[in-house]
C-alpha cells in the first residue's frame, strides 16, 4: 500500500513541476537556411503556390480546408516553422493520413512554395468482428475466465472517406452472445464552406443478459435466461459545426426504444431498473456538446489541449422514470518536457444529474468507458455527481520501423513506439440513494507501465496498477486509431 502511495505522490510532483522547463525543439534544416538567408525574422515572405501530393482518394480542398493560410499571403520568417507545424497537425489530425510532410521551398526572391504530401490510409474495412461481452477485457478474463461463450462475432464494413469528403459509412452485423444490426453515416463536410456537417445512425440489438444491479463491493449483477433479456432500438440525428480549426459544436436529438424481461424490473431484482413498474420505455434525447481540441497527434497526443462540455436532457419531463439532465466537462493538457524527451499530461473530467433520484440505467458514473481509475476496471461506481482526475508522466523508449514484404503503397511498413510511464488518479463518486465502498469516498490509484503505440495509431496499454484497497494487479487496454 505504501509503494502505491510513493508513486502517485511521485507522479503528481512530476506532472506539475515539469510544466515549468519546456524547451523549444530543434529546428529543421531547411528553416536553419531560411534564417541564414533572411537573418532579419520580421521579413515577410510570399506564398506563391500551395501544392498537394499523394491525396488519390481525398478531395484536394479537404486537404486545403486544414491550411491556416492561403496562396498570396505573406508569412514572417520568425513564424514560418511553427504555422508549417500546426498545418502538418492539422492535416494529419484529420486521421485521414498515416503520413503528412509540409516543406516551404525557395522558388524566388522571397517566394516560397508549400509543398504538401500526403500517405493515405486504407479507407476500406470490410472486417470479421470478435468483441467481449463485458466492460473490457480484464473482466471477460478473470471474472469469466476467458469464456467464448460471451463473445460477440459479425462483421463490420466501414468506409472511412467515403466519397473523398472525409464522410464516414459505417454498417455492423453481430451475432453470438447479443445480435446488433446498425448504420452510421457522417458527413462533417456538408456544405460549400465545409463548416457544416450532419450524421445519421439508427440500429437494433438483443442481449442475453443484462446487468439489473450493482452490488455493495462494486460488481455488476447481471440477468439472464434462457434467449434474450433485452431489446433495444435507435434512431439518431446530429447537425455539427466546425467553423475553425479546433473548435466543433454536436447538437443531436435521438430517440431509443428498450425493453427487458419482466422479471427485471420486479420486487426480486431492480424495480428501479426504469424508475418505474414498466418493463418497456420510450425516450428521447437532446444533446449539446461543445469540443476544442489543438494536439500533435489525435490518436496518442504528446503535446496540446482539449477541452469539452456537454449537456444531455433524456425523456421528456424532469423527474421520475428515466428523464434525466445531466453536464459533462473535461479540460486535458498535454506537455512535453526537456527537448521532448519527456511528457507528461494532466485530464479532469466531471459529470452532475439531476434529480439526484434516478432510475438505475441512469446512474453509470465511473467504471464505464473512458471513465475510470487505472487499477478499478474490475469494479463499477454509480451516482449522480462524478470526478476524475488523471496524471501521467512517460518517458519515450525506442521507435522502429518493419517494412512491409509486400509492396501496399498505403502501408509501406509498421511502425512501433514504447513508452514507459508512471501515473495517479484520483477518483470521487456521490450517490444519495446507495451507498457502496467506493461511493462518497476519496479513491486513489497509482502505477507503472508501457504504452505501445503501432499502425493507424492503434495502441497497446500494458499496466501494473495498485489501488486504495491494498490490491493490485495487470491491465491490459487496447484502442484502435480508426
Amino acid at each position: 500500500m505504501k509503494y502505491g502511495k510513493l508513486l502517485i505522490s511521485c507522479c503528481l510532483l512530476l506532472a506539475f513541476n515539469f510544466s515549468f522547463a519546456q524547451k523549444p525543439g530543434k529546428a529543421l534544416p531547411v528553416y536553419d537556411s531560411l534564417r541564414k538567408i533572411y537573418p532579419d525574422t520580421n521579413t515577410l515572405i510570399k506564398v506563391a503556390a500551395i501544392n498537394l501530393h499523394g491525396n488519390r482518394k481525398t478531395k484536394g480542398y479537404i486537404i486545403m480546408r486544414e491550411v491556416p493560410f492561403s496562396k498570396g499571403d505573406n508569412i514572417s520568417i520568425g513564424i514560418l516553422e511553427s504555422i508549417m507545424e500546426q498545418t502538418r497537425r492539422n492535416v494529419f489530425n484529420t486521421s485521414l493520413f498515416s503520413e503528412v510532410s509540409v516543406v516551404p521551398v525557395v522558388v524566388a526572391p522571397q517566394e516560397i512554395n508549400i509543398e504538401i504530401t500526403v500517405l493515405e490510409k486504407w479507407y476500406i474495412y470490410p472486417t470479421p468482428q470478435f468483441q467481449f461481452a463485458d466492460r473490457n477485457i480484464n473482466e471477460w478474463l478473470k471474472t469469466y475466465h476467458a469464456d467464448f461463450n460471451r463473445v460477440i462475432y459479425g462483421v463490420k464494413f466501414t468506409h472511412y472517406n467515403f466519397t473523398g469528403r472525409s464522410d464516414q459509412l459505417r454498417i455492423y452485423l453481430l451475432n453470438g452472445y447479443s445480435r446488433a444490426v446498425s448504420f452510421g453515416y457522417n458527413a462533417p463536410f456538408g456544405n460549400t464552406k465545409l463548416n457544416e456537417g450532419f450524421r445519421i445512425s439508427g440500429g437494433y440489438s438483443q442481449n442475453r443478459e443484462l446487468p439489473y444491479k450493482t452490488t455493495r463491493d462494486n460488481a455488476l449483477l447481471q440477468y439472464k435466461k434462457e434467449g434474450f433479456v433485452r431489446n433495444n432500438w435507435f434512431v439518431s440525428l446530429s447537425y455539427q459545426s466546425r467553423k475553425g480549426f479546433f473548435t466543433r459544436r454536436i447538437y443531436t436529438l435521438s430517440y431509443n426504444y428498450m425493453n427487458v424481461d419482466d422479471s427485471v424490473v420486479s420486487q426480486k431484482y431492480n424495480p428501479g431498473y426504469f424508475g418505474g413498474t414498466k418493463s418497456a420505455v420510450g425516450f428521447p434525447e437532446l444533446s449539446y456538446v461543445w469540443q476544442y481540441g489543438n494536439v500533435d497527434h489525435v490518436n496518442y497526443p504528446l503535446e496540446g489541449t482539449v477541452l469539452g462540455f456537454g449537456i444531455l436532457k433524456r425523456g421528456f419531463g424532469f423527474k421520475g422514470g428515466v428523464n434525466m439532465l445531466s453536464f459533462d466537462v473535461a479540460a486535458v493538457k498535454y506537455m512535453s518536457h526537456f527537448n521532448r524527451r519527456l511528457f507528461s499530461s494532466v485530464q479532469f473530467y466531471a459529470r452532475v444529474k439531476v434529480p439526484e433520484e434516478q432510475a438505475y440505467i441512469n446512474q453509470r458514473a465511473l467504471g464505464y468507458g473512458e471513465l475510470y481509475l487505472r487499477g478499478h476496471e474490475y469494479y463499477v461506481i454509480d451516482g449522480t455527481m462524478a470526478a476524475l482526475a488523471k496524471f501521467t508522466v512517460k518517458k519515450k523508449l525506442l521507435s522502429f520501423k518493419i517494412p512491409v514484404p509486400l509492396r501496399i503503397r498505403q502501408l509501406p511498413n509498421i511502425p512501433f513506439t514504447f513508452f514507459a510511464k508512471a501515473y495517479g488518479d484520483l477518483g470521487y463518486c456521490y450517490n444519495k440513494s446507495y451507498e457502496s465502498r467506493l461511493n462518497n469516498v476519496l479513491l486513489y490509484t497509482g502505477g507503472f507501465g508501457i504504452d505501445i503505440l503501432s499502425v493507424y495509431g492503434f495502441t497497446l496499454n500494458l499496466e501494473y496498477s495498485f489501488d486504495q484497497l491494498g490490491k493490485n494487479g495487470l491491465f491490459l487496454h487496447g484502442r484502435s486509431g480508426f
